[in-house]
């Protein structure tokens, strides 16, 4: 996703937080299925290049129906996430997504219910749910810290009802305060505590150039020291800084600590328009280097019709994947 861009989501986020959608606890019938703590989460991924790619919800933001998603466009046709799974299945041939948080249209027991199933009808299931979060988990202010891990842990608890073996929660940069390593491992430590629980693996994206740093990630998630907390490498978002070299090590030093989910894209745009490119042949090459085994989620980003960009990243990924 855009830096800036997700950044001004996450301002927004802040009445989502404070109560404008309500977020449900885990309802008894389905705390049940959740499995009992592991000392390490043990995921079986799929071998078959196709059914290792998922299609994440960002790139077609403009269509997606819902009071939390300021990107859609109303001279575009509608969608609901239902809808997008449907889609993704029919159009692209894949049988995962990832569902941005500010994409659901309500996260009441009802709906993610009913979204669960209506995607499983048609053989598709959720990889991870990417998540907003408009509290940091190194904001001076422990009070704000404490609301970014609740915040988190209401959507552990939806990962478990939705069937996603995890979540990427967002670390948002707070005023005036520097990236720290201590401070956030210790909101972080209690956050991956709780998913543990549950089973689901928290997952740290080098996404924003300051508060989320590939390099600083890695620190934090090697100073927390668990195994449900890992690396979610993003193929192009370091190159945000202009400097190709540090974004193939970003990539390398986040692939070391990935585990179940990346993101594909060749391209970036900045906020002026600016693309920047990443060569897909190279990435891969760090991925398969690295020894991962998990998803790789189409996050196309760049000047032509995401429909356009997600056909040409899933035609690479299957041929640099096989």
């Amino acid at each position: 996703m855009k830096q800036f861009t997700r950044r001004s989501v996450l301002q927004t986020g802040a009445a989502w937080a404070a109560g404008a959608m309500a977020l449900p606890k885990v309802p008894a019938a389905w705390a049940s299925a959740s499995a009992p703590q592991m000392k390490e989460p043990h995921l079986k991924f799929p071998t078959v290049p196709r059914d290792r790619l998922s299609v994440a919800s960002w790139p077609f933001r403009a269509e997606i129906e819902s009071a939390t998603n300021e990107y859609r466009d109303k001279k575009r046709s509608g969608m609901d996430l239902r809808d997008f799974a449907v889609k993704v299945r029919e159009t692209f041939g894949v049988h995962g997504v990832e569902p941005l948080s500010a994409h659901f249209p309500s996260t009441d027991d009802a709906y993610l219910k009913g979204f669960r199933e209506a995607i499983e009808k048609v053989s598709v299931h959720v990889v991870n749910i990417p998540v907003h979060n408009a509290y940091s988990f190194y904001d001076p202010d422990g009070a704000n810290r404490k609301k970014g891990v609740e915040h988190a842990k209401k959507w552990v608890n939806i990962a478990v009802i939705l069937g996603s073996p995890s979540i990427r929660t967002a670390i948002a940069e707070p005023r005036n305060a520097k990236p720290n390593v201590d401070t956030a491992a210790e909101s972080l430590r209690e956050l991956v505590d709780y998913a543990a629980g549950k089973n689901v693996v928290v997952n740290l994206e080098n996404d924003d150039l300051v508060s989320e740093d590939a390099f600083f990630v890695v620190k934090v998630i090697e100073k927390v020291n668990h195994p449900y907390l890992h690396a979610l490498p993003d193929f192009c978002n370091s190159m945000m800084t202009g400097n190709e070299k540090f974004n193939y090590d970003a990539v390398t030093a986040m692939f070391a600590h990935a585990y179940n989910i990346c993101h594909v894209k060749d391209s970036e745009v900045d906020d002026k328009g600016k693309v920047y490119r990443v060569s897909l042949e190279k990435t891969f090459g760090i991925l398969k280097a690295s020894g991962y085994k998990g998803y790789c989620s189409m996050e196309w980003e760049g000047p032509e019709d995401p429909y356009v960009g997600t056909r040409r990243l899933i035609e690479a990924s299957l041929k640099y994947l096989s």
